[in-house]
């Protein structure tokens, strides 16, 4: 049985804030919709994508209310948490239109709220009143989803995840320091605020190296030692996982007891209330991955995808057995893995995409002993920054992708000014997914990478987002996307039937 991971305290805030949101809920109709991903998956374009598609009318033939015509009108509105700063939309789709970069990544959590007005598909609904539905978007870093999971581990299981991924041969690099003083520092000597200080600066600068590594590990628990804001300083965020634990309890007052009672007071003060304040309030989810930039990096990078999407379906996972169902009271019903970044492949490796992120998913899924029931998986791409054509290569039509490389990208030695267009042959990814995983052989107690199985050789550079024409009016056309209304149709298409 899952142990209760909240107090009697926490149950009871959980089932009043929705109980509040459910009476809010029958005069004005809404539906929180999570949106999350994993390092530079492209969290903010997404939303940023999705509410300038509504607004503007932008070309969504999936998305059944729109195509059909039952959406009469679309507009932003005040959101529902005061005490939540709002999503900077306008600034983020200025950066994209206007000025063409791609805006900042999320550092805090943010929320907007989008109403659409619509007639229903029942005749019988319209009979008594014109629908309208409110998508309140929370916005909010994938290290905090990330983060979830601590509330099951204590200090001992967390020092020793911690240690295992930082001893990774992609990782061991970044992490000698920190694993060095660790050793040296000794969990059972006395208790030392300078030590804890210099453990906790080392540790944070390993984090920050893997986050900043092209290799680009996924997992990087605490989260909040990427991005302290106002906790900087504080004991909350000054501790270390430590090596080597020795059996039994930490001795009173040893350096052990103090890492142990601060990583306590992180999952308390930092962890819990996100849970019980936001989290647990969501009914719909979004989780975006850059597949294609672990596919790039090596059968390492990959496999740490597939242990951080674990960690993330952990946190999803339904029924009398899941750790987080102490927790819900309102259940988060539809949860979308989404790979990202579509474009920079041509269409005909799209469903390759699809079928790879979906079998790490299924992998991830029988990692943590649940079968992925209920999850949607798909690629897409926010916005879509390049086109498609052919060129003749050596007599041959190769399909390639066209865009604008952002300013300093280099490809075959020449250096793009972040003007000039150019056609690149991204590659091709396998149709079995098997072929990258057989690179990946595990081990009892270890991994193991076999170095014959060779992986696909792919090209990928980072591209502006694309230049929009504009109407007879003066009106610039909505942000092309690929499958974004696949996605919309999925995730809340069915609240405006």
């Amino acid at each position: 049985m899952a142990p209760n991971l909240t107090s009697f305290k926490d149950d009871a805030l959980i089932a009043l804030d929705n109980l509040t949101d459910r009476a809010s809920g029958l005069v004005n109709p809404s539906i929180r919709l999570g949106v999350t991903g994993l390092s530079r998956a492209g969290k903010t374009v997404f939303i940023s994508s999705l509410v300038h598609n509504l607004l503007n009318g932008g070309r969504l033939p999936v998305f059944e209310p729109v195509r059909s015509g039952r959406v009469s009108k679309v507009r932003l509105e005040p959101q529902p948490d005061d005490a939540v700063p709002r999503f900077q939309y306008e600034e983020h789709i200025a950066a994209l239109v206007r000025d063409r970069i791609w805006p900042d990544s999320t550092r805090a959590i943010s929320q907007l709220r989008i109403t659409l007005d619509f007639e229903s598909a029942s005749g019988w609904n319209r009979l008594f009143s014109p629908g309208r539905l409110s998508l309140d978007i929370v916005d909010y870093p994938g290290e905090w989803l990330l983060d979830l999971p601590l509330l099951a581990q204590d200090f001992r299981q967390f020092s020793n995840n911690a240690v295992a991924r930082a001893r990774a041969s992609a990782r061991a690099p970044l992490s000698a320091d920190w694993l060095t003083l660790a050793a040296s520092a000794g969990s059972t000597a006395v208790a030392d605020e300078a030590s804890a200080r210099r453990l906790a600066e080392s540790f944070t600068d390993y984090l920050k190296a893997c986050k900043a590594d092209e290799r680009s590990p996924s997992t990087l628990p605490p989260g909040r030692f990427l991005m302290p804001g106002d906790l900087e300083g504080s004991p909350a965020l000054t501790f270390s996982p430590l090596p080597d634990l020795p059996d039994g309890r930490a001795p009173k007052g040893s350096l052990w007891a103090m890492m142990e009672r601060r990583y306590e007071a992180y999952k308390k003060h930092v962890v819990s209330p996100f849970f019980r304040e936001h989290f647990a309030r969501l009914d719909r989810q979004i989780v975006l991955i850059d597949a294609l930039q672990a596919i790039n990096n090596g059968p390492e990078a990959l496999l740490d995808l597939e242990q951080a999407l674990a960690d993330v379906l952990a946190c999803f996972r339904a029924g009398t057995n899941s750790w987080l169902s102490s927790f819900l009271t309102r259940r988060i019903d539809k949860v979308l893995i989404a790979a990202t970044k579509a474009d920079h492949l041509h269409h005909e490796s799209h469903d390759r995409l699809e079928r790879i992120a979906a079998r790490l998913v299924e992998r991830a899924a029988a990692s943590i002993g649940v079968s992925g029931a209920g999850l949607e998986v798909m690629a897409l791409a926010s916005v879509r920054a390049t086109r498609e054509a052919t060129v003749n290569h050596d007599g041959h039509a190769l399909p390639v992708i066209v865009g604008t490389p952002i300013s300093g990208e280099k490809i075959n030695g020449e250096l793009f000014d972040g003007e000039k267009k150019t056609a690149i042959f991204p590659g091709d990814l396998p149709e079995n997914p098997e072929v990258l995983f057989k690179a990946i052989e595990a081990g009892t107690g270890a991994t193991a990478f076999d170095e014959s199985v060779r992986l696909p050789e792919l090209s990928f550079v980072r591209f502006r987002p694309p230049h929009l024409e504009e109407t007879g009016g003066g009106l610039k056309l909505s942000v092309p996307h690929i499958r974004l209304d696949r996605a919309m149709q999925f995730l809340f298409g069915d609240r405006l039937a």
